[in-house]
């Protein structure tokens, strides 16, 4: 019998060492030796560009000049921007603009305020 754990997904007692992960082979899931038979929850967390975690309806300050794309309209560094919303993606920030209207961010280019 195997002394490694059963899969945290599916709980098959078929799983095998590749390197570094565990590996179920029924329904496919990996993780690492060290995370044990707990599967790691992550959270996906936004964070500004002084590392400090945003929430939905924070106000955040742009830090850095950003054109805005197809338009000859730029938002100044200094804007602030209330009532943010948090989305999945690249730009992973949702908000409203005064004078430019909606438009999404990328957190790397604000910091909380």
């Amino acid at each position: 019998m195997s002394d490694l754990p059963n899969c945290p997904e599916c709980g098959s007692e078929f799983t095998y060492d590749d390197g570094l992960q565990l590996v179920c082979p029924e329904c496919g899931h990996e993780w690492s030796r060290d995370a044990g038979a707990e599967p790691a929850v992550e959270e996906a967390l936004v964070r500004d560009a002084n590392g400090n975690p945003l929430a939905d309806g924070d106000t955040v300050t742009v830090i850095k000049d950003l054109k805005v794309k197809g338009s000859s309209s730029v938002v100044k560094v200094g804007t602030r921007v209330k009532n943010i919303r948090l989305v999945d993606g690249d730009h992973d920030i949702d908000c409203r603009i005064e004078g430019i209207g909606a438009m999404k961010l990328k957190s790397a280019f604000v910091k909380k305020a």
